[in-house]
């Protein structure tokens, strides 16, 4: 039997039905009030996240201690470890070949400040996404071969056989996060949490985490010797970007992680993040929605539509003039990708509707989309409709293509699958994202198949139509003061989204557009303080029109409270997601 819709809102102005904590979640809610006297409302979050009563105290502080693994829990760690270690104590020449995203270039970053801070090199290399693709390839590998001893695969790795055997003369070591295949690389240590032969236990890390674990294994095998290695909290900033951008979820260690991270970055010490911050006018302390929709963006455009390797080379400067123009020229580089991605965005959406978008899988290829934005694009395909999304760009008969998938369905795993049964030329990835080429003859009968398989994992089953929320709060009890303790369950993301509360039968005051599409209002009940509310691309949908017609009656409100600064003022408002009517 289907639940009562929260508040009786059956369909919402976005369409959406919205449901609540059932029946057993408050009572556990309020047993945990009276154990913790914690707020009712932090108590609904910590409920929903499935956090006892006994454990309250240590969720809300985590420790960093006292989540970080055993770096030797993950296969070939130790000989890494030793591999890397025994380079830099022969100053043999060490090459670091990275991916060209947020995760690749901050684990090649990690690296380089690691090596920087004993004094040694090391060579940067990162393929061209266009020219070279994902990953190590043979010419490349040959070449870093002939002149360095050892090659770090960062973020790459696990299914190149061919590159890394085409080494030469150098030992290869990976540290890597995506699905492995079923036999591994002819590497020297292929440390990787998503190896076939790894429990998964490890397996919501990304690239910098493995990274960030191999040089905690090298700093304690420089402490056996007696040898004081370099400061590794202060790298943290660079793990929680890479955790935020590459959509890792915040949990287990993952969530200390990013929470000790976003610490780091808001004591401002990093060159490049600082400049980057500048650029994106982040005047606060940031959080994962700047790391995931500010700085990952920019850091991100030099692979996808200008040169692959500024990225990393932004996070890894000491050099803050150097900095300062590598953010300019990434902040350029990103305004120019967000005017490709509408183009394509727009091309993609009207496919996609065409096909049907209540399929398993959604997906759109097009002539000419530019390799660079299609992630994106199917990031945006796949929040519209709660459905894995793979977006393909074409060009001489062949597609290259990304996929973003939801909760609960591994679209690495079933792109893989399709790679191994030779309905694409290349294909991998982890749970939430993927890559693959195929061609263009077989691009609807991979497509087919990739849904099926898709299909067999849940896809398709929960419809864009529920919402979320954690509960019910009246204008009175909406305060900073709630929005702290609030913020003491996060950091939020994905695997953990942010909380969302309801406010009934609202009279909304004021609308005013903003830009061309945001929505700028205030609401109350009449009895307790009005609050301020934004609702961003409310005009691209039914819900500016709605809030912004004169006399309308009054509201149900939802969405997420957060604390908003604007030159130098701290004001609490409700970011708006979505309403229906009282």
């Amino acid at each position: 039997m289907t639940a009562k819709a929260f508040l009786d809102v059956e369909t919402s102005a976005t369409g959406r039905r919205w449901v609540g904590p059932d029946a057993q979640s408050d009572r556990l809610a309020e047993a945990m009030v009276q154990q913790t006297r914690l707020p009712l409302p932090l108590a609904r979050v910590l409920v929903a996240r499935g956090v006892a009563p006994d454990e309250a105290a240590r969720f809300l502080e985590p420790q960093l201690r006292d989540l970080l693994p055993d770096p030797h829990r993950l296969k070939d760690m130790a000989a890494a470890a030793a591999r890397f270690l025994r380079a830099v104590k022969a100053r043999e020449p060490i090459a670091i070949f990275a991916d060209y995203d947020v995760d690749g270039g901050a684990s090649a970053a990690l690296m380089i400040c690691w090596l920087r801070a004993m004094g040694r090199p090391a060579t940067l290399y990162i393929p061209d996404r266009i020219d070279e693709g994902y990953g190590p390839n043979i010419p490349a590998m040959a070449d870093l071969a002939r002149t360095h001893r050892l090659i770090a695969c960062v973020d790459c790795g696990t299914l190149s056989h061919e590159p890394i055997a085409a080494a030469q003369g150098a030992d290869v070591i990976v540290l890597d996060h995506h699905l492995g295949g079923e036999t591994l690389p002819p590497a020297l240590a292929v440390v990787n949490p998503n190896r076939q032969d790894e429990d998964g236990s490890l397996g919501h890390l990304c690239a910098a985490s493995v990274v960030f674990l191999m040089l905690v294994e090298a700093n304690r095998q420089l402490r056996a010797e007696g040898v004081a290695g370099p400061d590794l909290v202060a790298m943290l900033d660079l793990v929680a970007l890479a955790t935020v951008a590459d959509v890792a979820p915040l949990i287990g260690v993952n969530r200390a992680l990013v929470r000790q991270g976003l610490k780091v970055m808001a004591r401002r010490e990093r060159p490049g993040l600082v400049a980057l911050a500048d650029v994106a006018r982040l005047d606060q302390a940031p959080n994962t929605y700047h790391l995931g929709f500010l700085l990952g963006p920019r850091v991100n455009a030099g692979g996808r539509i200008g040169a692959a390797d500024l990225g990393a080379r932004l996070l890894a400067t000491e050099d803050a003039a150097e900095a300062a123009a590598l953010a300019e020229r990434l902040d350029a580089l990103n305004t120019e990708r967000r005017e490709i991605e509408n183009r394509v965005r727009d091309a993609a959406l009207a496919q996609a509707e065409a096909r049907g978008l209540e399929a398993p899988l959604v997906w759109a290829a097009g002539a000419g989309w530019h390799p660079g934005v299609v992630g994106i694009v199917a990031a945006r395909l796949k929040e519209a409709t709660n459905r894995p999304a793979v977006v393909i760009g074409l060009e001489g008969g062949v597609g290259k293509g990304s996929g973003r998938s939801v909760s609960g369905v591994d679209l690495g795993a079933a792109v893989q699958r399709l790679a191994a049964e030779g309905l694409l030329l290349k294909g991998g990835g982890h749970r939430m994202a993927a890559g693959l080429s195929v061609a263009e003859d077989r691009l609807e009968a991979a497509m087919a198949r990739l849904s099926d398989l898709l299909a067999r994992q849940g896809a398709g089953v929960a419809g864009p139509r529920d919402l979320r929320l954690d509960g019910l709060l009246m204008p009175a009890a909406a305060t900073p003061a709630l929005v702290d303790d609030i913020d003491k369950a996060g950091p939020f993301g994905q695997g953990a989204p942010a909380p969302r509360f309801a406010f009934a039968a609202m009279e909304v005051t004021a609308p005013r557009r903003i830009g061309e599409s945001h929505l700028r209002f205030s609401f109350g009940d009449g009895i307790g303080p009005r609050i301020d509310a934004v609702a961003f691309g409310a005009f691209d949908g039914p819900l500016g029109a709605l809030l912004a017609t004169p006399g309308a009656g009054r509201f149900h409100l939802a969405g997420r409270l957060e604390i908003n600064t604007w030159g130098g003022r701290s004001k609490l408002q409700l970011r708006l997601e979505d309403a229906a009517r009282a």
